[in-house]
């Protein structure tokens, strides 16, 4: 339950914003670990941060026609929401899917807030997307799309404005597309404005692995508070994306067994773990499905329709989309003796499935602190290029798992100090608020 105070601004969020429940949910999961920060700082109260920080500075809804293939135009929606400056240009991924809408980006750019702010580099919140879905289209329409797609935001982006990246539906291919789109509207050469480039023409390595590799560092580091470690334990992955690729990849650098992958047809189990380059094939090269896999892999692999959170595991990386673990699935995995849960995906447990975590003192990791790994290597690349400058792979990995450690310490330390040892939830709530909270009484009422 909600105080008064809290629960007056979450009714009037409620009114504000109807029909929008990624967004309510996302909300009132941080408003939940501010009972004790309001306690303590009335000045937050004084200075109507919570409602502040609840209205996005820009909210921009556009259409893009394009032409497809066959000479049919098609008409999507766009949208980017730049949500909070206060510590840096707005910062956060595009999602080409059919399922974005308003309410959608908004759940997502509220979470970017307090998630660029844990990983203590100068960067603001925001997200954006279409409801295009670039499954099945050719390079070509593609293109087009982007073309028309960018043709909108770029007057409102830029290395000191907005940067976005890529999401869901929304990789290397999208992104060359978008900034060439930028560069031909814009007459500039200006390499800070997007990140996830292709390495030559101002990528940074690490990036694509970045989110995946930060997820597993960070289930490792909790692990590693209660005395334990990644070794040869069973890892539960969800989805197919770069995000579980990198996961898996990086689980089995740090000693564990990976042995499942998703995506919306159903399921895999390698009881002999995951092989990974026959995975990159199928779901980067081909852009196939996941049965695939089992059938090239053969003896020891199965597809399964239906949900990956049957299979015990140790360690849980849910790393598809939100709301994929409800209760149900969690209960099941508890069962099961999982360990560690750390959050892949943007809000992919339900609130119902993070109480029965939390009730079963399993070490939980949410999307903002866990997931934080993508966008901090996002940043890494805006140095390299203010800087002109391209690091090894080694260093690139080293400063990102320093970040993820980084964060792992400020949320647990937040906890103890706000009287819950170990809820990582209310650590990286409080952690990020504060440090966005206190930028924002420092520029006055803007």
């Amino acid at each position: 339950m909600l105080d008064s105070t809290l629960q007056d601004t979450f009714d009037r969020v409620l009114r504000r914003n109807p029909g929008e429940p990624e967004f309510h949910q996302a909300v009132r999961e941080v408003f939940e670990s501010l009972e004790v920060v309001q306690a303590r700082h009335p000045e937050y109260q004084d200075h109507g941060i919570l409602m502040r920080l609840c209205e996005p500075e820009r909210q921009i809804i556009f259409r893009v026609p394009w032409v497809d293939d066959e000479g049919n135009v098609q008409v999507n929606r766009g949208f980017r929401v730049e949500y909070n400056s206060a510590l840096g240009p707005y910062k956060g991924g595009l999602r080409f899917h059919p399922s974005v809408n308003l309410g959608i980006v908004k759940f997502l750019g509220f979470e970017q807030i307090f998630k660029n702010s844990l990983t203590g580099l100068p960067i603001g919140g925001g997200k954006g997307g279409s409801d295009f879905d670039p499954h099945g289209r050719s390079d070509g329409e593609v293109m087009r799309f982007c073309q028309s797609f960018m043709t909108e935001p770029h007057r409102h982006m830029g290395e000191y404005t907005d940067v976005p990246a890529g999401d869901i539906g929304v990789g290397a291919r999208e992104i060359g597309y978008l900034f060439g789109q930028y560069k031909r509207l814009t007459n500039k050469y200006e390499a800070g404005v997007l990140t996830g480039k292709g390495l030559d023409w101002g990528g940074s390595l690490v990036r694509k692995e970045a989110t995946g590799y930060g997820a597993a560092i960070f289930a490792d580091e909790m692990l590693k508070a209660r005395g334990k470690s990644f070794e040869g334990r069973r890892v539960a992955v969800s989805g197919s994306g770069n995000v579980a690729l990198y996961a898996i990849e990086k689980s089995r650098q740090l000693g564990g067994l990976p042995i499942t992958a998703s995506d919306s047809s159903g399921y895999v189990v390698d009881e002999n773990g995951i092989d990974l380059e026959p995975l990159q094939q199928i779901k980067e090269v081909e852009r196939g499905r996941i049965h695939e896999y089992a059938d090239r892999r053969g003896e020891g692999a199965r597809f399964v329709k239906g949900g990956v959170w049957d299979v015990p595991a140790d360690i849980a990386l849910p790393s598809a989309t939100q709301n994929e673990l409800d209760a149900d699935a969690a209960r099941t995995l508890v069962k099961n003796g999982v360990l560690a849960v750390s959050e892949g995906a943007n809000m992919p447990c339900t609130p119902e499935a993070v109480t029965v975590f939390r009730e079963a003192e399993v070490a939980f990791g949410p999307g903002k602190a866990a997931n934080a790994g993508g966008v901090a290597t996002s940043a890494l690349e805006m140095q390299q290029n203010a800087s002109r400058d391209a690091w090894s792979f080694e260093h690139t990995e080293e400063r990102l798992t320093q970040i993820m450690k980084n964060i792992h310490t400020t949320c647990l330390e937040t906890a103890e100090d706000m009287g819950r040892p170990g809820d990582y939830v209310l650590g990286a709530n409080v952690a990020g608020f504060r440090k966005v909270a206190d930028a924002m009484i420092a520029f006055g009422v803007i």
